[in-house]
């Protein structure tokens, strides 16, 4: 997926969002914006979203001298954690577990601070158990995860990945060897070891990191670690719109990617109204 027009205001918002997080002071905000400027400027139309908003998440990270999103991705993940137990029971209580476990861990990935400044999870909860998937592959999903022993799970931000847990529970109960992959630096509200950790998936599977501050997964930039367990994986499940900006145009490999369409580009790309629930298969 490449660079579109609307990304470039899209860039600058995100750097507006970040700033405001990571400080008060409105002279920090000023330096933050003009920080980010040559890199947006900079940024590369032939590749995907993701490797310009890398550099500047870089870049703000740098000019503040900290994680603006810390707090905020702790608060979410204490915020889902509040629900786990009663999604869990709506799991284990519906006629097909891994279908509304899926159901909710798209949902989950609604709780994105790099695009949004305001969430309601439960709405989201409530239509994700009731309304349409617009590229549903659930069908071929659910064969996929039934013949495969090892599933590679690219998790995506914080508070969602507490809904991740209970869909890689579902899945350990079918007998699978779930690698759940992280980010190997914080960047924007995704998932490091800490936050895997604080939302309690530890005990379920095992977790690495894939090296990388990157958004999404770009291949390129990922560690050696995580590139053999790329290539051994017979399953990935991907989560996000990061992940599915830069990995969308992936061969040879069974991707399943479970995300919301939060951008006017993405939804073009793939004829979907926005916020649009997605289980979609490379």
């Amino acid at each position: 997926m490449k660079i579109s027009l609307d990304c470039y205001p899209c860039f600058l918002r995100q750097a507006v969002i970040a700033a405001r997080l990571g400080t008060d002071d409105p002279a920090l905000h000023e330096k933050v914006i003009r920080s980010v400027l040559p890199d947006i400027e900079r940024a590369d139309p032939d590749k995907s979203p993701a490797h310009a908003t890398t550099f500047i998440h870089r870049k703000i990270r740098e000019v503040l001298g900290k994680d603006p999103f810390k707090d905020n991705k702790s608060h979410y993940n204490q915020v889902a954690l509040s629900s786990y137990a009663g999604l869990k029971e709506k799991v284990w209580a519906s006629s097909d577990p891994l279908l509304t476990a899926a159901r909710l861990a798209i949902a989950g990935n609604i709780i994105d601070f790099g695009i949004f400044t305001s969430i309601d999870i439960d709405a989201t909860v409530e239509k994700a158990l009731s309304g349409p998937i617009h590229s549903d592959d659930y069908a071929l999903f659910e064969t996929a995860v039934r013949e495969t022993k090892r599933i590679l799970y690219l998790a995506d931000n914080a508070g969602e990945i507490v809904f991740d847990r209970i869909l890689i529970e579902v899945l350990a109960s079918m007998g699978k060897e779930v690698t759940l992959v992280v980010k190997g630096k914080p960047v924007l509200n995704d998932v490091t070891i800490e936050d895997a950790r604080q939302a309690g998936i530890d005990g379920t599977c095992r977790i690495i990191d894939n090296g990388s501050d990157c958004i999404g997964t770009i291949l390129e930039m990922t560690s050696e670690d995580f590139n053999r367990h790329w290539a051994e994986a017979g399953l990935v499940i991907s989560k996000g719109q990061g992940n599915f900006e830069t990995l969308m145009h992936e061969k040879g490999k069974s991707i399943f990617y479970l995300f919301q369409s939060k951008c006017e580009v993405v939804c073009r790309e793939l004829d979907v109204p926005l916020k649009a629930m997605m289980l979609k298969r490379n």
